[in-house]
């Protein structure tokens, strides 16, 4: 068609150039040549017009999914002049007479396309939902949810004396939110609560001051005291579904020693690949059966010393050393005024090989536990400790097995003894199936044997826990 017009035009041209030249008056020449010129530029202005027509609606129209050689599309039809789009069907269809062309209803847009324009999007690119999510995001901290589901089979009658506690059959045994951000360009804040239940608890809430000359971090707010490794570990990060016979006979159990306090931590100078790290606590004084507090002197101290070394490029060692003072109320019977001392040596061996590190792992862990507590007639030193292996055998597949012995922190002639063996699956970062076998043997010559069943899953954005 552009060639049809451009050609017309053209003709047009020529012959008004050859008109002129019929006429021999000088006058009529001159008259001829301005009126020529005159008209060429007018061509050349409708041209360039109709060149510009002709690249709106080539631009505008889409082409069709499969158009017939001889058919004529209602659009190329409408651009075209009537005598000219007659003279085009009547070349296409010879012995047919040009007819008008069909009226088409206007199609619909679908559900989409009207959602985009809604949104005021241009059609071909996607809607962008939430407006200005990401700059309103700014100001809020991370937010994520873990879930601790544990499922228990088997007899366990526990001792009146004993401090482990079996499991019910089946317990959402734990539900923490976790709440973390950074507050300005000096401190973070990292809130932990957890619901249990049977209610709700602060496990952690604390500022960590990062900006402090000298090297010092310091902490303030609730949190788990640095006596050792098991304390410091939340539910979801343990490789086992219970926790080792030594924490909860001698270090409070599940909450551990916990407190609300202040905390100060720097690294120290050592040889050259040693990392040295010290830090010194002082808590309220009130950490379960460890500590309890009457007045407000009678507050808790907790100080660690920790080492670390690289043995190769996919093996290390973490050595740790720990003391804990603080005061407890006696016993049950014979309530008082006392003082309990607990030390404390841990060492984790890691194995990690750089070129299969995705499939095969090795941590194992061992933590010793002397306990010094005075109470009403006599003090009571008991001491405990836990070993364990865990294996990466295949990429989402782990096994372990875990030693227990641990005296009573009330009773030091009574000694428990535990044996356990887990198996767990990580079908990704976000979740884990845990099976573990437990045995137990009290001091009063009971056995039990049981089997745990633990799901774990994360919803959000968790932020790791120390290494």
């Amino acid at each position: 068609m552009r060639n049809k017009i451009l050609a017309t035009l053209a003709a047009a041209l020529f012959s008004s150039v050859a008109l002129p030249q019929t006429t021999n008056q000088p006058d009529a020449n001159a008259q001829n040549t301005a009126a020529m010129e005159q008209r060429i530029r007018d061509l050349e202005d409708r041209v360039i017009a109709l060149e510009g027509k002709l690249r709106t609606m080539e631009s505008a129209q889409a082409p069709p999914a499969a158009p017939p050689a001889a058919q004529n599309t209602p659009a190329a039809a409408a651009a075209q002049p009537p005598a000219e789009a007659a003279q085009n069907a009547g070349a296409t269809q010879p012995g047919v007479q040009a007819t008008a062309p069909v009226a088409t209803a206007p199609t619909q847009p679908s559900p989409n396309e009207a959602q985009t324009e809604a949104l005021g999007a241009t059609p071909g690119q996607l809607p962008v939902y939430g407006g200005n999510s990401a700059a309103a995001k700014a100001l809020n901290p991370d937010v994520s949810v873990i879930g601790d589901f544990i499922g228990a089979a088997g007899g366990n009658s526990a001792p009146p004396l004993a401090t482990l506690q079996p499991f019910p059959s089946l317990e959402m045994h734990e539900s923490e939110i976790g709440l973390q951000a950074i507050i300005d360009p000096y401190a973070r804040g990292d809130f932990f609560i957890s619901f249990g239940e049977e209610g709700v608890n602060v496990e952690e809430g604390y500022i960590t001051f990062t900006a402090l000359p000298a090297g010092f971090v310091a902490k303030a707010g609730k949190m788990r005291s640095a006596f050792g490794k098991v304390n410091m570990m939340h539910n979801h990060v343990m490789p086992w579904v219970d926790r080792p016979l030594v924490t909860t006979n001698l270090v409070g159990g599940e909450d551990g020693i916990d407190d609300a306090g202040f905390s100060l931590e720097r690294i120290l100078p050592a040889p050259k690949g040693i990392f040295l790290e010290a830090t010194g606590q002082v808590f309220r004084g009130d950490s379960d059966d460890v500590f309890h507090h009457v007045q407000r002197s009678d507050v808790s101290t907790v100080e660690h010393l920790r080492a670390y070394r690289d043995i190769t490029e996919s093996t290390n060692l973490d050595l740790g050393f720990s003391y804990a003072r603080g005061h407890n109320n006696g016993t049950v019977t014979l309530p008082g005024d006392f003082i309990t001392q607990l030390y404390g040596d841990d060492a984790t061996v890691r194995w990690k090989p750089l070129r299969r590190s995705i499939y095969h792992s090795f941590v194992g862990r061992t933590e010793l536990i002397w306990s010094q507590r005075q109470q009403f007639p006599s003090e009571q030193r008991s001491f405990g400790f836990y070993s364990s292996g865990d294996y990466q055998f295949a990429r989402r597949w782990f096994t372990g097995l875990r030693f227990d012995r641990s005296d009573r922190s009330q009773f030091e002639n009574l000694r428990d003894h535990g044996l356990a063996a887990t198996l767990t699956y990580w079908p990704s970062e976000f979740s884990q199936v845990r099976g573990e076998y437990r045995f137990t043997h009290y001091a009063e010559n009971r056995d039990s044997n049981e089997v745990f069943m633990q799901l774990i899953f994360s919803l959000g954005a968790h932020g790791a826990h120390p290494f």
